[in-house]
């Protein structure tokens, strides 16, 4: 029956003119088409249109946004499970529908898929099985079957391949699922069920019941390379005997999820749930530091772990939008465990970051040698280059044209302070000196702000970042850079 669940035209096809804005990409006889048909109609029949959202991944149903019209999340390989939980929890009253492939589902998504279906929360889950990877080449799925040729399988699936994944007796075994049934679609006695059940696994949502999980064995004539009508006896005579239809768990009579609490978007109430403030922080600085780039100055700090390079990242993040900036910092972690480099990249942006890498900073800040060889190199022409002469006593690296070199003795300074733990926040106040990118008082705003209760070491934090400035004013002081 028509339904308007589907748009009137699919924009993705010709600019949604002709007979190719009425048709989808699946290929003729997939089995995608008739399941979404059947999807469409229930969300219509149960009046739910406006309450649904459509998750779907990477797979041949990666483009059901543009046949769909309700809301659309496009999850990532085998993530749309963890997506729909967002929106379930986010807005309890929405509709979720996992709509999902076996190369998808059962492969790179299965922890996903267990994880969401042992939780038990009601969204509805839709599994197309049809044996091969359809998107991607023809690949072998976790459910091909076994001596099934494939692009990978040329041979024919074999033992050393494992079995096919049953996911409809696996996800049955589970506690959370309350209703878990196989369907198909090789002919109409068939395709009337599939409708039915998938009606019901929505119904179950709809009515707060809980998690629901319907298989449909599709055909994929394209890969099998057979005409349609074979690929359904295909399906009927090879794929059933390995996956038997039926109803694999059924608790609907006894099953009640509890009610899922409605959260809130209140902004004053989550500034009290982190012991927050709507206050706007002071500002220091008269405009942005456009004497190291007019729109965007990427930093990178790296060291070993236990420098504190994250800490500082995180406070020159703090710096900046403390400021009316955007900023990012992303951390890289890395292999500092086992002796390697860590780093952290800064952007600093007057309008918005664009991308968070930091693939050749204006600044670098080096706190071993292994980082000043690794990334020294990548700073750009007429950046800066801070580093650790405590620590950094061999050659220097090959550096683009114009770098200016700040040799700060980090370590032997933070323990003149007191404790060399605090060589992140010297690097700080070198950085502060070296660059005048904000004054003193934005850094010690910072600092004092996530600091005092992390540390409980601020007077210490505060000598140390002098005493890097002070350094860097008096050994490395350069004209035409705004004091």
């Amino acid at each position: 029956m028509p339904t308007p669940v589907f748009y009137r035209q699919f924009e993705r096809n010709s600019h949604a003119q002709g007979i190719s804005a009425h048709t989808t990409t699946y290929c003729p006889g997939c089995g995608h088409g008739l399941a979404q048909k059947y999807l469409a109609e229930a969300i219509d029949e149960l009046g739910v249109q406006d309450r649904t959202v459509f998750v779907s991944p990477v797979g041949c149903s990666v483009f059901s946004y543009y046949y769909f019209d309700v809301g659309n999340s496009q999850a990532a390989h085998g993530r749309a499970p963890a997506v729909a939980l967002g929106h379930k929890t986010a807005n309890p009253d929405s509709i979720v529908i996992c709509y999902q492939g076996d190369g998808d589902l059962a492969s790179i998504g299965l922890a996903e898929i267990i994880s969401t279906a042992q939780l038990g929360i009601p969204i509805t889950i839709i599994f197309i099985n049809n044996a091969i990877y359809g998107m991607t080449g023809g690949q072998m799925a976790p459910t091909t079957l076994m001596g099934q040729r494939t692009s990978t399988t040329p041979n024919g699936r074999q033992p050393l391949a494992g079995q096919p994944l049953k996911m409809a007796e696996l996800i049955a075994g589970l506690d959370g699922p309350v209703f878990v049934e196989r369907v198909a679609l090789f002919n109409n006695k068939q395709r009337i069920h599939a409708k039915r059940a998938i009606k019901q696994a929505l119904e179950l949502q709809v009515n707060g019941t809980g998690f629901a999980f319907i298989e449909v064995l599709a055909e994929c004539p394209l890969y099998l390379g057979l005409e349609p009508p074979a690929a359904e006896d295909w399906v009927r005579e090879q794929m059933v005997p390995v996956f038997p239809l039926g109803v694999k768990k059924d608790t609907t009579a006894t099953a009640a999820f509890p009610p899922i609490p409605t959260p809130t978007f209140d902004p004053a109430r989550l500034l009290d749930a982190i012991d927050a403030h709507s206050d706007r922080p002071p500002r220091f600085a008269e405009q942005f530091p456009k004497h190291l780039d007019p729109a965007d100055i990427s930093i990178k700090l790296a060291g070993a772990g236990g420098d504190g390079i994250q800490t500082a990242a995180m406070i020159i993040t703090h710096c900046a939008i403390n400021e009316g900036f955007d900023a990012t910092d992303i951390p890289s972690y890395g292999p500092q465990s086992r002796g390697g480099t860590s780093y952290a990249d800064v952007h600093v942006a007057h309008d918005e970051v664009l991308s968070p890498a930091v693939p050749h900073p204006h600044v670098l800040v080096a706190f071993n040698a292994l980082s000043l060889a690794k990334f020294g190199p990548t700073v750009r022409p007429g950046g800066i280059v801070i580093y650790d002469t405590s620590i950094v006593t061999g050659d220097l690296p090959t550096l683009a044209a114009n770098v200016r070199l700040v040799p700060v003795p980090l370590a032997a300074l933070a323990k003149d302070v007191g404790t060399e733990q605090v060589k992140d926040i010297v690097a700080l106040g070198a950085l502060q000196g070296a660059t005048q990118m904000f004054p003193k008082d934005t850094f010690l705003y910072a600092i004092r702000a996530t600091l005092s209760a992390k540390r409980g070491q601020l007077e210490l934090d505060e000598a140390a970042f002098t005493v890097g400035a002070e350094f860097v004013e008096k050994h490395h002081a350069t004209s035409g850079v705004p004091r």
